[in-house]
């Protein structure tokens, strides 16, 4: 086994970091707030529809991790020091939005997935030409997330009580933790 090519310094390199930095965190809370989904649903033996879904959805966010595992290894690149919050906040965050209800419960996903899929787009731009692999495999996530947002949307996410409120809390609370996780 070859050792990982030493890194290069400079600012595309630091910006690379937190990209991927980003990303693990991103997947890491993803699958945290399915668990915190499900922890709700697989009680409820006629939520089984929507706990199969949220497994299902859950199991990609997985895949998804797995990679930027591998890719923060490879790279010698750090984790978010976050990840304990996350893990929490998303599990919260899931379990709440399951005790609301389905249609909440996918109205959270369709606001989480809606920033993550327009954060992968603008990383694949990003990175086409200097890491054209690596821009490849976010494209093609990016495409899983959108399956996600539009099985919450089809799952009648529009239509959880307090929608556009529960929806934009949301989606600020991602942007948020994406700049976080950038740095920390």
């Amino acid at each position: 086994m070859t050792a990982p090519a030493p890194k290069k310094p400079g600012p595309q390199n630091a910006r690379l970091e937190e990209m991927l930095r980003v990303d693990h965190a991103g997947e890491y809370g993803a699958v945290a707030i399915y668990r915190g989904q499900r922890a709700v649903f697989d009680r409820l033996p006629h939520k089984s529809d929507i706990a199969a879904t949220i497994e299902e959805m859950e199991a990609g966010e997985e895949e998804h991790l797995k990679t930027f595992d591998r890719l923060l290894a490879e790279r010698q690149i750090r984790p978010t020091l976050l990840a304990p919050i996350w893990n929490v906040a998303g599990f919260s965050l899931g379990a709440a939005t399951a005790l609301m209800g389905e249609k909440a419960a996918m109205a959270c996903t369709a606001a989480v997935e809606d920033v993550i899929e327009k954060h992968y787009g603008e990383q694949a731009e990003t990175l086409s030409e200097t890491e054209p692999g690596l821009a490849e495999t976010i494209h093609q996530f990016r495409e899983d997330e959108l399956g996600h947002k539009h099985t919450a949307e089809n799952a009648g996410a529009a239509d959880a009580p307090g929608y556009r409120l529960l929806s934009s809390v949301i989606r600020a609370g991602c942007r948020a933790a994406i700049k976080i996780a950038e740095k920390v």
